[in-house]
């Protein structure tokens, strides 16, 4: 195991050599040519995963691509998968939080706990988010995602392809680089599909008690967790930090 382990790290080590100078569409192709079929895409619908759909539907033919439902997603965000799948003719699987760890943790701490402190909503990210992932994640050798040295404080060091030692995988990421007009740029020149909340002010989406609209001026992470100062706004999904869910009592 701790071979394979290595083998794989040496692996992040020379792709990330190799893809220097390669464009976003180049990079997935090179990852998909290496190494072959043990990779999946994480997507939350987010305008960089959509673009990043699109250019993964144009260099493999059957792309897996996951989506993490919490539970507690906008009605629009469903209804872009939907429109998603069709559009591309593709299927995005599902991965959903344990039932009963959900009921423990609002039996403890009530349907709102996330606006209580740091820790709760922290707990909420991890059950609902982090242990699905984790599950997700199991037997890939890569996994990608619409990470952006732009998106946020906590984001600044993303590099297009890295380590993932919280996960023992090769963590892709190849918009790092881009900006956010970049973004939207592909989407409006490809025609993409993207959130309709994304007309009405929202700026980043995740679930709908968690996000709202931001105001002219504002980062484009305010709308998430905006009770929170920003260098604490990661759900653990892309930080390298556990945060254990402790038994209820």
């Amino acid at each position: 195991m701790r071979s394979n382990r290595q083998a794989l790290k040496d692996m992040a080590r020379i792709l990330a050599e190799r893809a220097a100078g390669l464009s976003a569409q180049g990079l997935l192709a090179l990852v998909y040519q290496t190494l072959g079929e043990d990779i999946a895409m994480a997507t939350s619908l987010s305008p960089e995963d959509q673009v990043l759909t699109d250019m993964l539907c144009s260099v493999q033919a059957n792309p897996r691509i996951f989506t993490i439902d919490t539970g507690r997603l906008p009605q629009q965000t469903y209804d872009l998968i939907d429109r998603t799948c069709r559009h591309y003719g593709i299927k995005i699987r599902f991965f959903l939080p344990q039932a009963a760890a959900v009921e423990r943790m609002v039996n403890a701490y009530g349907p709102n706990l996330f606006y209580e402190s740091v820790q709760l909503r922290r707990r909420c990210c991890y059950i609902r988010k982090v242990e699905p992932l984790r599950r997700a994640l199991k037997g890939l050798k890569a996994w990608i995602c619409g990470l952006r040295t732009g998106q946020s404080v906590t984001r600044l060091n993303i590099r297009p392809i890295s380590w993932d030692a919280e996960h023992d995988l090769i963590k892709i990421c190849p918009l790092a680089d881009w900006t956010i007009r970049q973004v939207w740029q592909y989407i409006q020149e490809h025609r993409v599909p993207y959130n309709q909340l994304h007309d009405h002010g929202y700026a980043s989406i995740g679930c709908a008690p968690c996000t709202r609209p931001i105001q002219p001026g504002e980062d484009i992470r305010a709308g998430r967790w905006w009770w929170e100062p920003p260098e604490q706004k990661e759900c653990g999904l892309h930080i390298a930090e556990k945060i254990a869910e402790k038994k209820e009592r």
